[in-house]
């Protein structure tokens, strides 16, 4: 993947925990969007939380099945829970489509054929396992992705394509990120766009 000023000076970013991390900055906004600021990362999610900037990404296969992915258990925030394709924080003066193609690559190994701007929803998301709160401004995104995955074990657990029904089923079973039904609701009209009647969604 190419490398931007921002990444280049946040070289090492994941959700893995360990105690001899790089300390990760995250850009706080307003209530519109605007940037007002930085915070370390955990600090960031610690209660009631500081709202900051998010994205989240939809990557479908050619007959309109979503990628899901399992959060890897060494995650910090939401370990071994379902949730979108990828997710997570552009660093500080990273833009939200560069920080979403970077980290499709980083976790599955791929870079989407299509990535196109679905766009934005605020929520605030207590995680009742972590104790840890989503304040997001999350910048949406849908595209295609037409090659092999090669997911990061650090970051990925597992990875399924679903189709709405198969969604459904899964989601009555297992555990799902608790942001997971909220960015999937506000992309859904970008989602047909995208996939079609015939798809379902």
């Amino acid at each position: 993947m190419p490398t931007t000023p921002a990444t280049a000076a946040n070289s090492a970013q994941n959700g893995s925990a360990g105690a001899d991390a790089p300390e990760i900055l995250l850009e706080l906004v307003d209530e519109s969007g605007n940037t007002i600021g930085t915070a370390e990362k955990l600090s960031a999610h610690q209660p009631p939380g500081q709202l900051h900037r998010a994205f989240s990404v939809f990557l479908f296969d050619e007959t309109g099945r979503l990628l899901l992915q399992q959060r890897a258990l060494g995650k910090y925030h939401s370990p071994g829970v379902w949730s979108n394709t990828c997710c997570g924080h552009p660093y500080p003066d990273e833009g939200p489509f560069a920080a979403a193609a970077r980290r499709t690559h980083e976790e599955l190994g791929v870079s989407p054929t299509l990535l196109a701007e679905a766009g934005t929803v605020r929520y605030n998301h207590p995680d009742p396992a972590s104790g840890l709160v989503e304040q997001e401004f999350n910048h949406l995104f849908v595209g295609l992705v037409q090659s092999s995955l090669r997911p990061d074990p650090e970051e990925v657990g597992d990875t399924a394509f679903v189709t709405p029904q198969e969604l459904a089923e899964q989601h009555a079973k297992d555990p799902f990120s608790a942001w997971f039904m909220t960015v999937l609701d506000a992309a859904r009209p970008a989602i047909r766009e995208l996939t079609g009647d015939a798809a379902g969604w």
